[in-house]
């Protein structure tokens, strides 16, 4: 596997020991779950812990307690609400969801075909809750055997079967995105809240990490992206400035591991190199994971992007916030296909006043093999699927709600179209009792 000669410098193997196995939570009913804000994503998120005698240490709460918004807008739509079925990409859709630690699989109609789930504390056993904005599923991975990777934001990374039985747990501070190699490595973002002097000399930062786990969750490797800015030709790009006050130096939100079918186009983005976005800075960055450096930026306008992809055409896709809009509905995110050597835009898609398109904090789009792309506009608790021509042929809307009258939908990370045909023979097998 490429980049298994990586620096010594640029890597430290460390040592993990996998957690037991703990009982599942009784299976719950299967309709959209109506609750308060006080848990899961439907708010914005405040740095709560308490300021210790040790001014850092509470530094460091606060930076490890960064959460997101557990959902906001005002929305009465639930469910599928457009489905083309002579246009729309037939397949299952994968997704969680900022009301609880779960993932639902459902099928092109909104029905539910399976659900995963897992508190934190029976993961970790702490005393203390940490914040509650950060404990549900930020992204999820699935298996063929219907094993799931979740990422609870920023807090842990953990394995589950079928019947949510835990199969390990990682201590390491996931936050974004993960990825699963042919071979069962996971590549997974991870982050360390500590003092970086020469970054700031006066307080703990947020340092972001490419790790690599086995398929059995043991930490193998590790690389500091900050150190791939500096050792390369980009570390003007690393500025203090861009903290915007909380210590998030980068906000590194997604990672793709190249694989090697662009060599002959490009070697910049040749296999084993690692396909990432910062969002703080405004950046998309290629780093060779071989010799620690990041070889290619392009920044972006307006700042704010999620989720950049190589497409098979050799263009990239990228979903565009526009972090700095108003969030009033106007539509000022956007999708956009463009040429990354000469960075010519090939393709855009915009709301519109009738269909408002806009997610201030995340947002993923997928190029589906039909040509169609689908969208999760997160913040909105909204996906859907469009042509070229931007028309929209199948339509979501998270069906999980809170406040007095239901009002406040919950948020969407994600949703993975999986293939028709992705294997679902284990379903049907019969579960097994708990660990």
């Amino acid at each position: 596997m490429p980049g298994r000669q990586w620096f010594g410098a640029m890597f430290a193997l460390l040592a993990f020991a996998c957690s037991d196995g703990a009982s599942p939570p009784t299976e719950q009913d299967t309709q959209p779950q109506q609750g308060d804000t006080s848990e899961g994503r439907w708010v914005e998120a405040s740095s709560s812990a308490d300021v210790e005698a040790a001014a850092e240490r509470g530094l460091i709460d606060q930076l490890v307690a960064i959460g997101y918004l557990q959902g906001s807008r005002n929305t009465r739509d639930r469910g599928v609400t457009i489905h083309d079925q002579t246009r729309a990409h037939a397949g299952l859709n994968l997704y969680s969801s900022g009301h609880a630690p779960e993932a639902i699989l459902m099928d092109m109609n909104g029905k539910l075909v399976h659900r995963w789930h897992f508190p934190y504390e029976q993961a970790y056993g702490l005393l203390d809750k940490p914040n509650s904005n950060t404990q549900w599923w930020r992204r999820v991975a699935i298996f063929e055997n219907g094993d799931l990777l979740a990422i609870y934001e920023g807090l842990g990374l953990i394995k589950v079967d079928k019947d949510s039985n835990l199969i390990w747990s990682s201590p390491l501070h996931a936050h974004h995105d993960l990825e699963v190699q042919p071979n069962g490595d996971i590549y997974v973002l991870t982050r360390k809240a500590h003092r970086v002097p020469r970054i700031d000399p006066e307080a703990p930062v947020l340092e972001d990490f490419v790790s690599i786990l086995s398929e059995h969750g043991k930490l193998r490797a590790e690389m500091s992206l900050l150190e791939a800015f500096e050792g390369s030709r980009f570390a003007s790009l690393v500025r203090k400035d861009q903290m915007s006050g909380n210590g998030d130096l980068f906000h590194t939100n997604s990672i793709t591991v190249l694989d090697g079918r662009f060599d002959k186009k490009n070697r910049i983005f040749g296999e084993g190199n690692i396909l990432t976005s910062m969002n703080r800075m405004g950046v998309v960055a290629v780093i060779n994971i071989r010799l620690g450096q990041v070889v290619w930026v392009r920044q972006t306008q307006p700042i704010g992007q999620h989720d950049p992809q190589l497409l098979g055409n050799g263009n990239m896709l990228l979903f565009t916030n526009n972090m700095n809009a108003r969030n009033d509905g106007t539509g000022d995110s956007r999708i956009e296909e463009f040429n990354p050597v000469s960075k010519a835009l090939v393709w855009t898609y915009r709301g519109t006043e009738a269909q408002p398109f806009y997610s201030k904090y995340l947002g993923t789009a997928e190029r589906l093999p039909n040509g169609n792309t689908l969208i999760t506009e997160s913040d909105a608790g909204r996906a859907f699927e469009v042509l070229p021509s931007g028309e929209i042929v199948w339509q979501f809307y998270n069906p999980n709600r809170a406040g007095d009258a239901a009002e406040f939908i919950a948020t969407l990370p994600e949703v993975i179209r999986l293939p028709a045909d992705f294997p679902t023979d284990w379903l049907r097998r019969e579960s097994t009792a708990p660990n």
